[in-house]
């Protein structure tokens, strides 16, 4: 079979789903992109284990059919070094034989037989499904992953929890300490259901929507999930188990709030991390009317900073610690000019939200506090 692409399009599709090749991988066939030209239609596909990404491109010219899996090191390597122009791919039915060819040379390897690439795992005729925006999905997960956590002993809170509903659709992510949910009723589904979608599928999407237009279906079962986008198809087994019932951490009477710029408040607290304890990186805030007094210390190195900042606050005088790091992590995921941080007392979590939210956007971060030593 014989075709011809741009080499600027097709390393830019290879690039995005190359990310799904693992460095090390147990079957050597999937250190190869799987080729399959029907037409002018070439479809790619890369794959490990668990997650199977697949682009479909249109090809200059093309002569005959046929699917080769060849190597992604190669191909990536190769494509790199030439600027936008045209190339010619022959492949040898027979053995495999790459042949290509550009207006500076040409270049020689051998493909494998496509017959050892494993194949695309299909969904249970009984499934759930939901529409969501491009920018919706995009925004629902980067506003969440932070806060997804890193133990491999809790591998149910290392992912992402899409929860559906008949009235909205919800991004949940906590590591125990931390909790963000992201609330949009730009999609809803038929009925309820949910599933947790694991890091690496996350990070891929990641890479593809900001491109995107539209809407993506999203397709489940109990045990695999299944994205369409415009040019792209991914399937990925799904993190199996029950979700922490978050719900129940949340606190409902909040008395004590804050309003308070986010830049400034974001700033202060870098330049008081600076000098807070190496082991705790604990924050103390003192908030009473007018102004909000943050702390740190490190008594090992006899270091401290205090800064005072203005702000709106409602509530008896108070004074909670929190680890700075994960606020300021949390100010950093959020845009809005303004900041509501909701108390109940020095030992129950705290609420952090944008002052300003849209009418189809609800988020909303939970932050555990931390105890002030005497």
């Amino acid at each position: 079979m014989k075709f011809s692409i741009s080499s600027a399009t097709l390393l830019a599709h290879l690039q995005t789903i190359s990310r799904v090749i693992n460095s090390k991988n147990t079957l050597p066939i999937l250190d190869n992109f799987l080729f399959d030209l029907q037409g002018e239609k070439l479809t790619i596909t890369a794959a490990d284990m668990e997650t199977t990404l697949v682009t479909t491109v249109n090809v200059n010219s093309s002569e005959g059919s046929g699917v080769v899996a060849l190597s992604a090191k190669i191909l990536l390597d190769t494509l790199k070094e030439f600027s936008d122009e045209p190339l010619d791919f022959q492949i040898d039915d027979d053995n495999y034989a790459m042949t290509i060819k550009s207006n500076y040379g040409v270049y020689n390897f051998v493909g494998l037989n496509a017959d050892e690439f494993p194949k695309m795992r299909s969904l249970e005729d009984q499934n759930h499904s939901i529409s969501v925006p491009a920018s919706v999905l995009n925004m629902g997960i980067s506003s969440t992953i932070f806060a997804a956590s890193d133990d491999e002993m809790r591998p149910i809170m290392s992912g992402i929890l899409f929860e559906i509903s008949t009235e909205d659709l919800k991004f949940v992510a906590t590591d125990g300490f931390k909790l963000v949910r992201v609330k949009t009723t730009n999609s809803k589904g038929a009925e309820n259901s949910s599933f947790v979608l694991p890091k690496k599928p996350i990070s891929l999407l990641k890479a593809i929507l900001p491109k995107e237009q539209g809407d993506v279906q999203i397709k489940f079962d109990k045990k695999n999930v299944y994205f369409e986008l415009s040019n792209y198809r991914m399937i990925c087994r799904l993190i199996e188990g029950d979700y922490p019932a978050y719900n129940m951490v949340i606190p409902k009477d909040n008395p004590n709030k804050v309003t308070i710029d986010r830049s400034s408040f974001l700033n202060a607290l870098r330049r008081i991390s600076v000098y807070a304890s190496q082991s705790t990186n604990l924050v103390k805030m003192e908030m009473a009317d007018g102004q909000i007094v943050c702390s740190a210390q490190d008594f090992d190195f006899s270091i401290s900073a205090t800064e005072s900042l203005a702000c709106s606050y409602e509530g008896e005088p108070m004074t909670i610690g929190f680890k700075c790091s994960i606020l300021v992590e949390m100010l950093n995921n959020l845009s809005s000019d303004n900041v509501l941080l909701e108390l109940s007392h020095p030992t129950r979590a705290g609420l952090l939200s944008p002052l300003e939210q849209s009418e189809t956007e609800d988020v909303l971060m939970l932050l555990s506090p931390m105890q002030i030593p005497d």
